[in-house]
């Protein structure tokens, strides 16, 4: 029986080939300031592609939002806004740097709610990380205005986003700074991996000193900061990766709106993605709402098919934060999210199998 994965990376002979040559040159970590060769020209295709004149390349998406924290000056006493429905990376970040997490509600696209946010703003609060979930897009307009008039920073959590745009700008372009992740199962990937987009020179030499445990652009040791450096292997993934990437997404969006052609008429009962006006998604997880998930999971299950829950219990409901805040519309989702296959190897007759499958799971 043929299987169907959530995402998988899809890695060839160009990625091989070069890690070959960096395994021949014996070139694999690099601790000067710009980060060595490799990852000097990964970071040079991540900013054109993003349109970012910095692009600073680290060893995980959790790294890039501890170092963007780090450089925002974040510390022991602030609060960042963050959202529940997400990855647990997102708030664990923010305890990374001694600050407090505080989790606001979100809208009907499944990011922060910047009327919620407003609630939680006070002297304490120094950033907002929205979080562009499934690769939507959040309300970035409204989200930068509160941080402009409250003076503070905007951390992008664009983890799950690299290629989607917002009125045309790519996300982690649009705040102070963005965080990307490529971690295997993303819409690409160096193995391992993230980066902090920005367009400010200051942080980003603050970034690139946080990386490399705090030593300047001279050598000096002048601040504080880790061992968040990518591997010349890692980047030369990337620098392949990344060619391939508008491809990639092509397939995506066209699996994303086959689903939507086929998943219509149900639609009354299975809950497709809302899209933002303005937005273009990247379509890292096609995410409907079902009525009854755990029916729908078991008999895609059946069919070879893999179908994830994210984020259910949102991060304030997790034992590690458990929380009593009121999130009510954050909850009412996370019971009933289900992110359906739509990588590149996912083809069009997967796509009407399985939709065929959600409808029958209605019944």
């Amino acid at each position: 029986m043929k299987t169907i994965p959530i995402n998988k990376p899809l890695v060839d002979k160009e990625e091989k080939e070069l890690v070959d040559k960096v395994i021949l040159e014996g070139y694999f970590d690099d601790q000067s300031f710009d980060g060595g060769k490799y990852v000097k020209m990964f970071e040079g295709e991540l900013e054109s592609f993003v349109g970012a004149k910095h692009a600073i390349a680290v060893n995980s998406g959790t790294s890039a939002i501890i170092a963007a924290l780090l450089a925002a000056g974040i510390e022991y006493g602030d609060e960042v806004i963050v959202p529940s429905l997400t990855f647990i990376a997102t708030a664990n970040a923010v305890r990374a740097v001694g600050a407090k997490p505080i989790f606001a509600d979100i809208d009907e696209y499944y990011n922060l709610d910047p009327a919620e946010v407003k609630k939680k703003l006070n002297k304490r609060v120094k950033a907002i990380i929205p979080v562009h979930l499934y690769g939507h897009t959040a309300n970035m307009d409204e989200i930068n205005e509160l941080a402009e008039e409250f003076g503070i920073y905007v951390i992008e959590d664009a983890a799950q986003s690299l290629g989607s745009t917002y009125n045309g700008r790519h996300t982690s372009t649009i705040g102070d700074m963005g965080c990307i992740s490529f971690y295997p199962g993303k819409v690409m990937t160096t193995g391992e991996g993230g980066a902090v987009i920005t367009d400010d020179d200051k942080l980003a030499d603050k970034l690139k000193m946080i990386r490399n445990h705090g030593f300047d652009r001279n050598g000096a040791l002048t601040g504080y900061g880790f061992n968040f450096r990518m591997q010349q292997m890692s980047a030369a993934i990337g620098y392949v990766q990344i060619k391939k990437l508008p491809e990639f997404l092509k397939l995506r969006e066209r699996n994303a709106y086959t689903y939507i052609k086929e998943l219509e008429v149900a639609s009354d009962r299975v809950i497709l993605p809302p899209i933002r006006d303005g937005s273009k998604y990247n379509w890292y997880l096609f995410t409907v709402r079902h009525p009854n998930r755990e029916r729908a999971i078991q008999l895609l299950k059946k069919n070879g098919i893999d179908s994830r829950v994210y984020y259910d219990p949102p991060v304030h409901k997790t034992p590690t934060y458990f929380s009593s805040v009121s999130l009510p519309l954050t909850e009412m989702v996370a019971r009933d999210v289900l992110s359906l296959p739509s990588n590149p190897l996912v083809t069009e007759g997967d796509i009407v199998t399985i939709s065929q499958l959600l409808k029958q799971s209605l019944n």
